[in-house]
């Protein structure tokens, strides 16, 4: 079989994971980059540690417009990057283009730039970080998981679900993608909110009564965002959201408790990518987020006091972190 022509968009972690493991394989795969990132990659190309351990030679674009097709696009970029970055590839013939971004609004972006029907669905619990060296230590390998939109099994997504597990990737192709999307947005709002405004590790705010109450609230009000747009919900790793959703209250929290107690054994220096953000003074992924749910419900008539209000301290602290962080330019002419 021919090897699948492959394009990353965007070379942070997740996306030098899966590009690392494909090009591995065997697979032509280019990684759209640019700035000091892409000449390392050049250089160097992608270093793995963690739960993989190897180094392999990509290809690397610094101009998108140098490349022209793709059997599969990844979106990897950062949800506030994603506009300009669809822009800049909006020329690519592609046979599917999915992205492993946070949110639920990637889909309906990545359908604008490309069509409906060339766009998967897709939902990432991959994680891992770009060390300063450059080199990516792999740390979860849980799922990658695809599908048609708004459901369905199909080839295409099933001969990237098996290239990605030929590759090292967990992987699955399911029947209802948006449950799995909505899911994993759920236990994202839950897990990010409470990181940035407590700027705690993730077991510490999971296993505290006052946070854990300020979670299981953020993934029930999501969940009725799911229900109006005729979405269910499902158990999966790590959190079951669906069960958290009709739990009395009381029994959520606990079940979230429960669960910070695990991450406390198991990963006690976790971090949420976001409150990592923040510490390395980057911008957040704020609006693609937090606002898109809270958009959406007053839209829908819906609503959110939780996610609002996490939503204006963020947005404020991203807003003030921006400023502070930017270089200060002179006014003098």
């Amino acid at each position: 079989m021919d090897a699948m022509k492959i394009v990353i968009l965007g070379a942070g972690a997740l996306g030098s994971i899966i590009g690392g493991h494909l090009a591995r394989a065997g697979e032509e795969v280019t990684i759209i980059a640019r700035g000091d990132r892409a000449a390392y990659l050049q250089q160097n190309g992608i270093t793995l540690t963690g739960l993989a351990d190897f180094t392999v030679p990509v290809a690397v674009a610094t101009t998108p417009q140098t490349v022209r097709e793709a059997d599969v696009l990844v979106v990897a970029v950062k949800t506030y990057d994603t506009e300009p970055a669809l822009e800049s590839v909006g020329h690519l013939k592609v046979g599917s283009a999915l992205s492993i971004q946070n949110g639920v609004l990637k889909d309906e972006q990545l359908a604008h730039t490309f069509g409906r029907d060339k766009t998967l669905g897709a939902a990432a619990f991959l994680s891992g970080g770009v060390t300063p060296a450059g080199p990516v230590r792999f740390t979860v390998n849980e799922y990658l998981v695809l599908g048609e939109l708004p459901a369905g099994i199909s080839a295409r997504a099933q001969t990237f679900v098996d290239a990605l597990v030929n590759a090292g990737i967990r992987a699955d192709a399911v029947p209802q993608i948006q449950t799995v999307e909505w899911s994993k947005y759920a236990l994202f709002m839950s897990w990010m909110a409470p990181a940035v405004l407590t700027r705690l590790p993730s077991y510490k705010f999971q296993t505290q009564p006052d946070t854990a109450l300020v979670m299981a609230q953020l993934v029930r009000e999501t969940g009725l965002l799911a229900a109006k747009l005729g979405v269910p919900l499902e158990d999966r790793e790590p959190l079951p959201i669906k069960t958290l959703c009709s739990l009395p209250l009381s029994e959520a929290v606990t079940t979230i408790r429960q669960f910070g107690t695990v991450m406390e054994a198991r990963a006690p220096a976790h971090k949420v990518s976001t409150l990592q953000d923040l510490e390395q003074g980057r911008r957040l992924e704020v609006e693609e987020t937090l606002g898109y749910a809270v958009r959406k419900g007053a839209e829908l008539g819906i609503p959110l006091p939780t996610l609002e209000t996490c939503y204006r301290l963020i947005a404020g602290i991203n807003c003030r972190h921006i400023e502070e962080t930017s270089p200060k330019r002179d006014a003098t002419p």
